[in-house]
């Protein structure tokens, strides 16, 4: 097996649409058109991964890509753990292990301080037991009418332990999404709401930002239901409004927020001092 760097040229994007295609048929955005804005357009970096190749049949790929964030007060560079697929005649050779342990090696020799991700019910222990992932906690889930941030928000961000550090151009590609893109609109508080369809009718994925930014587009937050996926930190307060816990028929699994350090100083941020939400990973 042929273990190469993960890539940005069209012919790799193709190959990688075709093994997602493979593994995963029933989430069609994976396209070569989401690759391109993904591995490419975005302004942190291109694509941070490993690929096994059979010759000159992709086996197995796993991409980060990498983010800014502000972790115990420092600003820093992180990646955020995305896309894997093994093809199906390839699996239980332990290439997700291999092909994971060689991109976090490769992002901490660019400068990665860390690396995060979302994950499911199911993969969470494996991240945990043979990635050395730590489990930081699961990520609210509600429905509802109301604020995301209280209107103080702002001035409890030095208590916060993890964030994402989006500024215009991040946000702007974030926005940029070809399958699920975002709008952005003011909150009440000063600072910025993004929402974006959830496929169910009246209800969108909403995540607000305690800080406007300048030269950004701003519309109006629309009407209807709200989701909330994600976490708030304690020293912000709760939720202010009508929410309620969106109900287990409605959600794919439980989602959890995993983090590895990668420079051996950054420490894993607890679980009550972490603001996250649908724009800090690819939900929608």
């Amino acid at each position: 097996m042929d273990i190469r760097p993960a890539g940005t040229a069209p012919e790799l994007l193709r190959h990688y649409q075709s093994i997602f295609a493979k593994c995963f048929p029933q989430a069609t955005h994976l396209d070569a058109a989401y690759l391109e804005w993904l591995y490419v357009r975005n302004p942190a970096g291109p694509v941070i991964g490993l690929d096994a190749w059979d010759g000159d049949r992709l086996a197995a790929h796993y991409a980060c890509i990498p983010v800014a964030a502000i972790v115990g007060g420092q600003a820093c560079r992180v990646m955020l753990s995305l896309n894997t697929a093994t093809d199906p005649d390839y699996q239980g050779q332990g290439l997700f292990t291999k092909l994971a342990e060689g991109t976090y090696a490769a992002g901490d020799e660019q400068g990665m301080a860390a690396v995060y991700g979302v994950a499911n019910a199911n993969s969470t222990p494996g991240f945990l037991r043979k990635l050395g992932f730590t489990l930081v906690g699961p990520l609210d889930a509600k429905v509802g009418v109301g604020a995301l941030l209280p209107e103080r928000a702002s001035s409890a961000l030095d208590d916060v332990q993890f964030r994402r550090d989006w500024d215009r151009a991040s946000l702007q590609w974030r926005c940029a999404n070809p399958h699920r893109g975002y709008r952005l609109a003011r909150s009440s508080a000063g600072g910025t709401l993004a929402h974006a369809p959830t496929g169910k009718p009246l209800l969108s994925a909403f995540a607000a930002l305690p800080e406007a930014l300048e030269g950004l587009e701003y519309g109006s937050s629309g009407l209807g239901m709200r989701l909330h996926l994600g976490m708030v930190p304690r020293s912000m307060g709760a939720l202010k409004g009508a929410w309620f816990e969106l109900p287990a028929r409605l959600r794919s699994s439980p989602l959890n927020l995993i983090f590895r350090t990668l420079d051996g100083r950054t420490q894993v941020p607890a679980t009550d001092a972490v603001l996250f939400s649908v724009l800090d990973f690819d939900a929608f």
